[in-house]
């Protein structure tokens, strides 16, 4: 049960381990493009092309959907990034429903554990995979395995680090429950347990209040998506890429500063952020030297 490319890659690696995988799960295809053309998800496209039953449920409640469910007779079910399951569904299988998820919990329940852990400037994040329960992210876990964060990684690039050490993970512990050889350990409590809750617009505008590592590591956090944005003459600026020096601006912060050839840059309290990818409103992504070339400073 999984949609997008972080599941593909548990999924193929127990195809590649000749898993018996009766069925997948995955959202329905959707409108995308002008042409509004019906869109597959990752998961269903590779399930197609390894002749995997697919089932695109608009809601896990539906009777109709719960017979084909119960008639694929799953040993296991394993959820990757996918919704929350109710109980009628992760219940059904003989051996439950495991999930993979990516952060090392308790830390970092949600829907946004990889983009938060960059936000917050951590130095590592990581795998788990458990038991799914009745509340999200909760369940016993199984098998973890940390993943270090270095001090420039975007979360697109934790993203890949994280899919691969998931699949791996995934696969040890399949095998584990496969021989009976595996120690459920309930999840610790933890009172001040970081969370990562799903990520709005308006979570992403830069305050350039903040120190200048808080507003980098929102970049790098955000980056390539949902991406960062601040206002450049009253259009929406998303920055994908940034640099970060430290001193005493003379300028208020948020005040952009450029010599119109080589470098844009924004005051922080502490310092400056240098953009160095970044997308004007209407205009392609490119690099800052590129988009200088073109833009006229008010």
């Amino acid at each position: 049960m999984g949609t997008p490319d972080f599941a593909v890659a548990s999924l193929d690696i127990l195809v590649k381990n000749n898993y018996n995988i009766v069925g997948v799960v995955t959202a329905p295809d959707k409108p995308a493009g002008r042409g509004l053309q019906l869109n597959e998800s990752a998961v269903k496209k590779y399930a197609v092309a390894h002749n995997i039953p697919v089932l695109q449920p608009e809601k896990l409640k539906n009777e109709t959907f719960l017979e084909e469910l119960r008639a694929l007779k799953a040993d296991l079910q394993v959820v990757v990034a996918f919704r929350m399951l109710p109980e009628v569904v992760w219940d059904m299988p003989r051996l439950g429903t495991i999930n993979v998820h990516a952060s090392l919990l308790p830390d970092y329940r949600g829907a946004a554990p990889i983009n938060w852990a960059v936000i917050n400037g951590e130095k590592q994040s990581g795998v788990t995979t458990f038991k799914l329960q009745h509340a999200i992210d909760t369940g016993n876990i199984l098998f973890s395995a940390a993943v270090p964060i270095r001090d420039d990684e975007t979360a697109g690039e934790l993203h890949d680090d994280l899919m691969h050490t998931g699949a791996s993970l995934l696969l040890q512990t399949v095998e584990a429950l496969a021989s009976g050889n595996v120690q459920e350990m309930p999840q610790p409590e933890v009172a001040d347990a970081k969370h990562a809750p799903k990520i709005f617009k308006e979570d992403c505008q830069v305050n350039w209040e903040k120190p200048v590592d808080a507003v980098y590591n929102l970049v790098r956090g955000l980056s390539p998506y949902p991406t960062a944005w601040t206002l450049l003459h009253d259009k929406t600026l998303k920055i994908f890429k940034a640099g970060k020096e430290h001193g005493q601006p003379k300028e208020a912060p948020g005040t952009p500063v450029s010599d119109k050839r080589t470098f844009l840059k924004f005051a922080t309290p502490d310092g400056y952020l240098q953009v160095l990818e970044l997308q004007l409103e209407g205009k392609k992504r490119m690099g800052v030297e590129e988009f200088l070339r073109g833009y006229r400073f008010e």
